[in-house]
């Protein structure tokens, strides 16, 4: 990839968050007040993670 390809990449990186920063803010600030569930985080990647063992023990 060329110089100059990662220099607008770069730039429209930036734009990208500039453009999503007032919300990625606002995200933050209702995540502080919401309610932590980490049984619903916990138990599907628990159930990935047994599924991918069961998987390669059947190899």
């Amino acid at each position: 990839m060329e110089t100059w390809e990662k220099l607008v990449i770069g730039v429209f990186a930036l734009i990208i968050i500039f453009w999503f920063s007032p919300g990625i803010k606002t995200m933050l600030e209702k995540s502080k007040d919401a309610p932590k569930d980490w049984a619903g985080v916990l138990i599907p990647v628990g159930l990935v993670v047994l599924f991918i063992l069961f998987l390669i023990s059947t190899l």
